[in-house]
């Protein structure tokens, strides 16, 4: 078919109505030229111009182009004022014509704000990459640790609608205290997207695991289309990412290299498990320890203590409590031998309310009452016996974390209707060395099961979510349909025993209270607490490695009575003296009138002063970082 000149004209009208408001606003703009230069020379050359030079003829038409009511006034010939009312009509057709693309283009420009595609221009900035609830966790900490920095700047970008993720935000987080929350949409594995954060000039990234099936194969495409950009920074990334599988670390290690610090969910979740259900009040500690309202852990470089020893530098601080050393090569010692003498070059490694709190004392030490001191035989650990209701693919993990605590002897009975847990008995019994075990496949929410298993003969009993069978909701339904079971059980029989919950939805906490279970565990946020803080500061990843394996130095809530006399008013430096002794360190104390007070957290103080006078019963507990 033969192309005419109306199709070609038309084909170049289309293509220049598709530039854009901009190239339509230009065109206008010539068609108002043309007009006012071709109704000007029609009145100069035929003779009714009158009496006005072309210049002047120019600038009458341009008038009456931009204002219709300037013809009004017009006198003269029919010809001139022809002429006019020519230009003045022109003039309607293209200022009608520019306010409606002008209001098209604004709109068309507020609906690609809305899409959030536009490149954040920041600097300093924490990034977050990736969606799911832990944002709000994330957020709230990061908030509270950018309290002191003024003019913080979070930027969010995930693959969602930008309105709904401000919404969302805004709803949970009523009071940003000064931090500016960005929201962008675009995909985080993507080159060209993830440049919209900005990730160049930031502070920090999170890389959150999204939830699909295979988040950890998202995650390293993440951190590929971070570390591989061709344009990329120089300098070094600080990226914190959230791994599922522990096989998929090594892969990951190979595309970050030391630029990427891994947090793996199920690894980190087990370990504070296994440790939490055999030490009540445990979960606590760790909560305060994470977020960032109260005391948080640093490190910290202390020059006046070069030459000192551990065991003297625990005495040195005002208003910290001495963890460890971190040597000037990185490697990182908890609890390390009282004679280690500190290098010039070595960070110390405390717990303190601020950085800034993070001060040597003046004065000399607080005096230590011998007399309180405690001095006791260290006893043999009897078998313990644990008992794990329900079940998920981390229940694997837990018993054999479990088995590193346990004496030899010990039983560890499984609870659960799964099919994938009775699949599963081989590879448990395979995990583990010191505990006997016995799968029973009945349905843990059910009370004659409950009350068949003699609960009161475990010392430790754990309510596991089970997330792999049913949505976070109706998993954490059933948690509390057992422990109402479990406490009833508890208070019909007269004997306590320890209770400790997974959670899948921090939501859920306040509902599980009433069951007066001793620790929750709220798996995403914890693992949100600590994306948080390592990405606050790369050097705590070490510590709280260290801090949550079975070997070396973990966390225990002892009795009281092993340290000083129940009863007796001493300084708090009494009772790091009487740990140090232990060689243990001391790093608070919780009261057991206190156990059920949220106010008072729970019982628990952390980095007590070492002035402080304090007066422990029998019944509380001493918070000590001691060898496993």
């Amino acid at each position: 078919m033969e192309t005419t000149w109306r199709d070609r004209l038309r084909y170049r009208i289309d293509e220049f109505f598709g530039r854009g408001t901009i190239a339509l606003i230009l065109g206008l703009f010539a068609v108002s030229l043309l007009i006012v230069l071709v109704i000007a020379l029609i009145a100069t050359v035929a003779g009714i111009d009158e009496g006005h030079a072309f210049p002047e003829l120019l600038w009458m038409a341009l008038l009456r182009t931009l204002d219709p009511g300037t013809m009004g006034s017009d006198a003269g010939s029919l010809g001139f004022l022809g002429a006019m009312l020519a230009v003045t009509l022109g003039g309607i057709f293209v200022i009608s014509a520019l306010i409606g693309i002008i209001n098209t283009g604004i709109q068309g420009r507020l609906a690609e704000l809305r899409k959030g595609r536009s490149r954040v221009i920041e600097s300093g900035h924490t990034v977050l990459l990736g969606w799911s609830q832990q944002v709000f966790t994330i957020l709230s900490e990061l908030i509270v640790a950018n309290a002191n920095r003024g003019g913080a700047t979070i930027v969010v970008l995930a693959d969602r609608d930008k309105v709904e993720m401000e919404d969302e935000i805004r709803t949970r987080i009523t009071d940003t205290r000064g931090t500016r929350i960005v929201c962008r949409s675009g995909s985080p594995v993507d080159l060209d997207e993830i440049d919209i954060a900005n990730v160049q000039r930031s502070r920090s990234i999170i890389v959150l695991a999204p939830e699909v099936d295979e988040p950890d194969i998202e995650v390293i495409k993440t951190i590929l289309a971070i570390t591989n950009d061709p344009n990329r920074r120089p300098e070094p990334y600080h990226v914190v990412a959230e791994l599922h599988d522990l096989s998929n670390v090594e892969a990951t290690r190979l595309v970050g290299k030391d630029e990427v610090e891994l947090i793996v969910v199920g690894d980190v979740v087990s370990r504070i498990i296994a440790q939490t259900c055999r030490q009540p009040g445990l979960s606590i500690v760790y909560g305060e320890l994470l977020d960032f309202d109260g005391d948080e852990i640093y490190v910290s470089h202390q020059p006046a203590l070069a030459g000192q020893t551990f065991d003297q530098a625990l005495f040195a601080f005002e208003d910290a409590t001495l963890l460890g050393i971190a040597s000037e090569n990185g490697e990182v010692r908890l609890r390390p031998p009282g004679s280690t003498v500190i290098g010039p070059g070595d960070r110390v490694i405390v717990i303190a309310e601020d950085d800034d709190r993070i001060t040597l004392r003046s004065g000399p030490a607080p005096e230590v009452d011998e007399a309180a001191v405690v001095s006791c035989d260290p006893t043999l650990v009897p078998p313990e016996a644990t008992l794990v209701l329900g079940w998920n693919q981390r229940v694997l993990q837990i018993a054999g974390e479990l088995d590193g605590y346990v004496t030899r002897g010990s039983r560890l009975t499984l609870v659960s209707e799964d099919p994938e847990a009775a699949q599963a008995i081989d590879a448990l019994r395979a995990s583990i060395s010191n505990q006997e075990l016995t799968f029973i496949a009945r349905s843990p929410t059910d009370r004659r099961t409950l009350d068949s298993l003699g609960v009161e003969d475990y010392q430790h009993i754990l309510a596991v979510s089970p997330t792999d069978r049913y949505d976070p909701q109706r998993a954490d339904a059933r948690t509390l349909v057992t422990l109402l079971h479990l406490r009833d059980i508890a208070s019909t029989a007269g004997h306590p025993f320890s209770i400790t919950s997974e959670m899948a939805d921090v939501r859920n906490r306040s509902l599980a209270e009433v069951t007066r279970a001793d620790d929750f565990i709220v798996s995403d946020r914890l693992i949100s607490l600590l994306l948080t803080q390592v990405s606050e500061n790369k050097d705590l990843n070490p510590v709280f490695t260290d801090l949550f394996d079975s070997e070396g130095s973990e966390i225990y809530l002892r009795p009281a009575s092993d340290y000083v006399r129940p009863g007796a008013a001493v300084t708090y430096a009494t009772v790091v003296e009487a740990a140090r002794r232990y060689e243990e360190v001391a790093i608070g104390y919780r009261v057991r009138a206190e156990w059920n007070d949220a106010a008072r957290s729970y019982g628990v103080h952390l980095n007590p002063r070492l002035g402080a006078s304090v007066e422990l019963e029998a019944s509380d507990k001493v918070i000590a970082l001691a060898a496993g």
